[in-house]
């Protein structure tokens, strides 16, 4: 899938490229897209037309396929990031008098904690350091001591590290203490096995510029559809009302306001590569085999993963920042992206890293042409490899 076709000016020598040009995203979203995803938004929509109509009609009846939840669960689509799936999700399913007890081992369980006290809806929290799962036996001892929780979140793949959290077992004592289970499966969706069901999942949040592989600015929620229609006046806010937004799709086919049409035209390609891809198995077997060649191939180099491999994703890698003289993140950094490689800074508070994504419109192929551009970069920085630890 990498391309030298030229650009205006023509790709320096050796440069790495997508199929249109650009720069290689090796991030966790937004995402090298296909060709042919981005040729979709060529041409203009009506909100209000029949054509876009059943085309965005398409994409909510498939979705639900993607986690084998087709007969129980409604996908409710919700402009913009997959943060405003979050929060729609959370202050739709979670009513006035609810309370969550949020699983965080990173950025986005922080997140989902602070939209949760913006909403006025009470939280308890179960912390873990950002490289550690949750605490199974803390999980249910709180469960267990405080009957007043009604929910429970967790996020399936914490991108701030990589981890794969387990939301398996996460949903099976929520389901055995009685409580409803959310999840933010924003980076896995697509990328990992998830059955709605064997989980025990009331409603799943996700985005089109991750695992299918579209653009960013349309987020969607998974939801049950008897917890949805339970949830009739939970909202916090008009935008982010799940239930109305299901409630108007179903009556009428349309949006309650204009919604992104290139973005859901473009979603509607990706997701149809995707099952042309062979759905989820497809998919995530590729995403496996992109993180094995950079995880074998970065340690070959000397750089060290934070993640133990049964914890990791493939999804994105979080590396240690090599403790090497002479080694400048910007430096590093600019010089993959003049080669055609985009990667991601860290975020991380237990250790100085960065991270490079497998996921999106890449391939073995191209992971293998990432590792030779992080190898003349240490070059031109006088590093030599493998990295002295």
């Amino acid at each position: 899938m990498t391309s030298t076709a030229p650009t205006t000016h023509g790709p320096a020598p050796g440069r790495a490229l997508s199929e249109t040009g650009d720069p290689l995203l090796l991030t966790p979203g937004p995402l090298t897209t296909s060709r042919s995803v981005k040729e979709a938004m060529l041409h203009d929509w009506g909100s209000r037309d029949a054509g876009f109509i059943a085309l965005n009609r398409e994409v909510m009846q498939r979705l639900p396929e993607v986690v084998n939840a087709a007969a129980s669960h409604v996908a409710v689509p919700m402009q913009g990031s997959g943060t405003f799936a979050v929060e729609a999700m959370l202050t739709t399913f979670v009513p006035p008098g609810g309370e969550v007890l949020v699983l965080i081992n990173g950025a986005y369980g922080h997140r989902a904690r602070r939209i949760l006290e913006i909403a006025g809806r009470r939280s308890i929290v179960h912390e873990t350091a950002e490289d550690t799962p949750p605490d199974l036996a803390a999980v249910e001892r709180i469960l267990a001591a405080t009957p007043s929780i009604t929910h429970v979140f967790a996020v399936h793949c914490e991108t701030t590290s990589g981890i794969l959290n387990p939301v398996g077992a996460i949903g099976a004592l929520a389901a055995r203490y009685g409580k409803r289970f959310l999840v933010d499966a924003m980076s896995a969706f697509g990328a990992l096995p998830l059955d709605a069901n064997a989980i025990h999942a009331d409603a799943i949040a996700a985005s089109s510029n991750k695992g299918i592989e579209g653009i960013p600015g349309l987020g969607f929620v998974i939801g049950r559809k008897t917890a949805l229609a339970a949830a009739a006046g939970n909202a916090t806010t008009l935008v982010l009302d799940l239930h109305d937004q299901w409630t108007v799709l179903e009556k009428t086919g349309q949006y309650r306001f204009t919604p992104p049409i290139h973005v859901i035209v473009a979603f509607h390609q990706a997701l149809r590569e995707f099952f042309a891809e062979g759905g989820q198995p497809g998919r995530g077997a590729r995403y496996r085999q992109n993180c094995q060649v950079l995880v074998e191939g970065m340690r070959a180099l000397g750089f060290r993963t934070l993640l133990p491999d049964a914890l990791q994703a493939p999804i994105i890698v979080t590396f240690h920042m090599p403790p090497a003289p002479g080694f400048e993140f910007q430096r590093f950094y600019d010089g993959l992206k003049e080669r055609g490689f985009v990667i991601y800074p860290g975020k991380l508070t237990v250790a100085p890293s960065f991270r490079i994504g497998c996921i999106g419109r890449l391939d073995p192929a191209d992971m293998r042409a990432a590792l030779g551009a992080v190898r003349e970069v240490l070059a031109s920085m006088q590093i030599a490899v493998p990295l002295a630890v």
